[in-house]
């Protein structure tokens, strides 16, 4: 319940006037007195208003109540302050003012009345403030003090109903398929190399149904290639892809590759495997695994990942009744951190993977190391799945004697790596450069000694430093994954029910509610949004004509903010759907030939998103197919750039030259 100690305290001032002239005070009305106060000189009124059980005493200034400063009021002779007390004192204006006070104790009554408030909470304070504020603004500042309070009122009532239209207790049940079958959960958990993701792929392929569920679009891509490559009694296994940006429906198929947040919660399936399951943590995108284990439709789910996942597998199993099984696998081929650092471009050899954390760093290392006549494949995060795996496969025939990447290299991407070299163990987070973790060091160096290629795999870092780093961050023992606080994003049917019950359309006010004010009894399950999602909201209610739905759908999809060119196209495709005006493509294809890199590769990241807008939004994107080709043409462009990159660094650096010769050892 709001208080007077709401308003500004009234400044203690001298309202006496018995020091005026007799004749002023006898001229001014009842009820109405001469004010010197706050380097003012002004007239109040007071009287009482009566309305129903109310009585309300007031003291205001009138709307022209203030005369002057002191020191011109001095100035002024008798007769002039008397006109002008007369004329601003007089009983038409003290009967104006009545009269407005009577208007404004009925609205503040019905007001409070409303909602259930004391009047005279609000309407005390008339009789209270000696200030020379004439007596509107007062008013202003009182409806402003209820109308806080009603808002204040409203927020719990909207807060209460929120908290019991969704509790997160239930949230598993929100899965209808999974919920109501009986699942069982493997878990196949060991470092890289280990064979994890094969043992659990083989009974993926053995199983009359299933669904593979990626972290990456490049990881679904290649299943969906391995599981088509599977014959079943002399047949190809039948098998689609699904994600965001791409669908390859196969007719009758009983297999599909898919990303992690393309999961198909409604149709029930013999064999799941839910890939990295260590990302239930993960600070962006857990809420998709929590999803997918909660709700994979699978008789039996296998989850795949690091060993610290354990933990939190198990207590997930126990809250959702399902019985566990867990196989602890060891790493096949050997890994060791090599005696020294590498310290020099020329102790690189073929079959070396360099490590670097930034698409700038990456670009130079490979520069720098085509100069030494070795050829490189260049793999990093803004590449295309395409990309990303073209350059693997040049790796891998030996075209590219060594690959120099980011720690994009560390998921996804199986290549001969005799060795991971490491140019440093710092990186940027988001936030600010930090020590990468130990659990992100030994990802990548597990990449090194492919098993069925290399004996044993090496990690050397690049100067003294690193190696140190390196060689204590794979002694150190990694922390468990948390057993509870698993995200839970919200679904479009969550921010439904919240609107429903409480009239909000602001996707920013319904994000906030989801976070703020749902149900989360123990914290096993917690609401997350992330901050672009956030971010984009903010931008998106300021858009007529959008429903809770698009505007959830817009915040949502796959494109950096950070680049200009790409949040502008962002930017529009909003407006577009906003205004319903279709926005196609158009073929342009032959222009990408006169872009730099960095522009063909963010052409490409466009290209991907318009498509995963028009799965969403057919009728307003309707060239979906045109930018899938577009995606790809400027994948190959990127491709083609970097292959040209490198053979013009490898010319100028003389590789024909018997001087490199020993450039062309084999990979040990």
């Amino acid at each position: 319940m709001p208080s007077n100690t709401d308003l500004p305290a009234p400044i203690a001032l001298d309202t006496d006037d018995s020091a005026l002239d007799p004749q002023l005070r006898q001229a001014m009305p009842d009820g109405a007195t001469l004010v010197k106060a706050e380097g003012r000189v002004y007239v109040r009124f007071n009287g009482i208003v009566r309305f129903e059980d109310l009585r309300v005493p007031w003291q205001l200034v009138p709307p022209q109540g203030v005369l002057a400063k002191p020191s011109k009021w001095r100035k002024m002779d008798a007769e002039a302050q008397q006109a002008l007390v007369l004329e601003r004192a007089s009983p038409e204006a003290m009967a104006a003012l009545q009269h407005s006070v009577e208007a404004f104790v009925r609205e503040i009554a019905a007001l409070a009345d409303d909602c259930d408030f004391d009047a005279m909470t609000f309407l005390g304070t008339l009789a209270d403030l000696e200030t020379a504020e004439p007596a509107e603004y007062v008013f202003d500042r009182i409806r402003q003090r209820i109308i806080h309070a009603v808002e204040r009122e409203q927020e719990e009532q909207y807060a209460a109903r929120t908290k019991q239209s969704i509790n997160l207790a239930e949230y598993p049940q929100s899965f209808e398929v999974a919920s109501r079958m009986p699942r069982k959960f493997i878990a196949l958990l060991g470092p890289t190399n280990s064979g994890k993701t094969h043992r659990a792929m083989e009974a993926l392929v053995k199983a009359p149904s299933g669904v593979y569920l990626a972290p990456l679009r490049l990881l679904a891509l290649e299943n969906f290639e391995r599981m088509q490559a599977v014959s079943v009694h002399g047949k190809p296994l039948k098998v689609s892809l699904v994600t965001g940006e791409e669908r390859r429906l196969a007719p009758g198929a009983t297999h599909v590759a898919s990303t992690v947040e393309m999961l198909d919660t409604r149709n029930r399936v013999e064999v799941a495997v839910i890939d990295e399951i260590q990302m239930l943590s993960d600070r962006d995108r857990g809420a998709a695994w929590t999803a997918a284990v909660c709700g994979a439709p699978a008789s039996v789910v296998y989850l795949v990942g690091a060993p610290e996942a354990r933990r939190a597998i198990e207590a997930l199993a126990e809250r959702l009744e399902c019985p566990l099984e867990v196989h602890v696998l060891k790493r096949m081929a050997p890994l060791a951190m090599e005696p020294a650092p590498v310290k020099k471009l020329r102790n690189l050899r073929r079959g070396d993977a360099v490590i670097a954390f930034s698409r700038r760093e990456v670009l130079k290392w490979r520069d720098m190391i085509t100069d030494t006549g070795l050829s490189v494949a260049t793999v990093y995060g803004n590449l295309s799945p395409e990309v990303r795996r073209a350059q693997a496969e040049r790796f891998r025939d030996g075209t590219a004697d060594i690959v120099v990447g980011t720690d994009a290299l560390a998921m996804g991407l199986n290549m001969p790596i005799a060795r991971i070299v490491m140019t440093t163990a710092i990186k940027y987070n988001g936030y600010e450069e930090e020590e990468i973790s130990a659990a992100l060091a030994r990802q990548i160096a597990g990449r090194a000694g492919r098993y069925g290629v290399h004996e044993e795999g090496f990690v050397a870092g690049y100067d003294d430093e690193t190696h140190e780093v390196m060689r204590a961050l794979l002694k150190e023992k990694l922390a468990p994954i948390p057993a509870s606080g698993f995200a839970v994003a919200p679904s479009i049917e969550q921010l439904h029910r919240i609107s429903a019950v409480t009239n909000e359309r602001s996707l920013v006010k319904l994000l906030k509610r989801f976070v703020h004010n749902i149900d989360v009894p123990d914290g096993f399950f917690y609401p997350k949004i992330t901050e672009d999602q956030s971010e984009r909201a903010i931008w998106l209610d300021t858009l007529p004509n959008l429903t809770v739905a698009q505007k959830f759908m817009l915040s949502l999809v796959p494109i950096s903010s950070k680049v200009p060119s790409l949040q502008s196209a962002w930017e529009y495709w909003a407006q577009c759907l906003s205004k319903q005006r279709v926005c196609k493509l158009e073929p342009e294809g032959a222009s990408l030939r006169w872009l730099n890199l960095q522009e063909v590769e963010d052409a490409c990241r466009r290209y991907s998103a318009y498509a995963w807008v028009a799965y969403r939004e057919p009728d307003i994107f309707p060239s979906v197919e045109l930018a899938q080709e577009l995606s790809r043409t400027a994948s190959e462009r990127v491709d083609a750039i970097l292959q040209q990159q490198n053979a013009a660094a490898r010319q100028r650096s003389g590789a024909g030259n018997p001087k490199y010769a020993s450039a062309g050892k084999k990979r040990r």
